[in-house]
């Protein structure tokens, strides 16, 4: 674009800096014009891949779960803290948000699997199953924090990333670990007929939780894939133990093996199981340590090294 430059007697090109809003001449860099007004449109598209664009001005994303609850409209509060006409604010308090009960169960998911640094999958499954629930009327007089750890334990079920109910409680303030329980059993039971297969949660293996536990503890990725092998082999073996207790056992197992030892109470921490736990499942593994054992990672007379069950 042109434009006559008063420095230059003439026409130019001229730059527009965006940024600060000034008009500049390309010969001498005299500033034509300043903090000039974009008149241009603001929008912003927030639509998907579809191809749609939507002239939408303010406003994030809209949650699918929430209706029409992204459309609805709040009187904010002034500079000082209080609202322009308390009358106002007053009314809307008494008129009652619908999907408030919604909106305060979504960030109480959303403030949970941030702190178990789940992935967002898992976090949608979760107010999904949510939402399952209370379009059945049937979340009223019971525990939120209990319904959310539930519905949160359930999705990292189904999506192939479980959690431990001990690992869940952990960050849960006002629910016990029996009272998550019951509530997964009654998310399970209400939604059974609904959701049919989409419920089930497949079973779970001791492989599901040696990445994390073995991250937690500052395993190398030999001893890493060694307790991985060892996991496989043990499963064609009738260890009558649960698979997170096997998991720490064996991890335990390993470690005894490596340079790097670790004390069976940092295994307890990091794997949520009672080191008398991991104790039981350890004596029932140690007759198959020759057999479950990669010979690449410790040869028989190095199985010498590991502790009678006994001790």
């Amino acid at each position: 674009m042109d434009s006559y430059c008063s420095d230059c007697k003439r026409n130019t090109e001229v730059v527009f800096d965006h940024a600060a809003g000034d008009t500049v001449c390309s010969e001498c860099g005299l500033v034509l014009e300043a903090r000039s007004i974009d008149e241009t449109s603001e929008w912003r598209t927030f639509a998907d891949d579809s191809g749609d664009h939507d002239p939408n001005r303010v406003g994030g994303p809209v949650n699918p779960l929430l209706g029409d609850a992204a459309l609805t409209t709040v009187i904010s509060r002034g500079a000082n803290g209080s609202s322009g006409d308390p009358t106002l604010s007053r009314l809307q308090n008494r008129g009652g948000d619908p999907d408030r009960a919604l909106v305060l169960a979504f960030k109480t998911i959303s403030n949970m699997a941030d702190r178990l640094s789940l992935v967002t999958t898992i976090k949608d499954r979760a107010s999904e199953i949510y939402k399952r629930l209370e379009d059945q009327k049937c979340t009223r007089g019971r525990n939120l924090e209990a319904l959310v750890a539930a519905c949160i334990y359930i999705a990292c079920r189904q999506e192939g990333k479980p959690r431990t109910v001990k690992e869940i409680c952990s960050i849960v303030a006002g629910a016990t670990k029996k009272e998550i329980g019951r509530a997964k059993e009654f998310i399970v039971k209400q939604l059974k007929v609904e959701m049919g297969e989409s419920m089930e949660m497949g079973t779970i293996h001791a492989g599901d939780y040696l990445r994390r536990f073995c991250s937690n503890l500052g395993m190398s990725n030999e001893e890493v894939k060694a307790v991985q092998e060892t996991v496989q082999k043990a499963g064609d073996f009738d260890i009558r133990r649960s698979p997170i207790s096997i998991a720490a056992a064996i991890i335990f197992m390993i470690t005894q093996l490596s340079d790097s030892k670790k004390p069976l109470r940092d295994i307890s921490i990091a794997t949520t199981v009672a080191e008398g736990t991991i104790k039981n499942a350890y004596r029932d593994l140690y007759p198959h340590a020759a057999k479950i054992i990669p010979e690449w990672y410790a040869k028989e007379r190095d199985l010498k090294n590991l502790c009678s069950p006994k001790a």
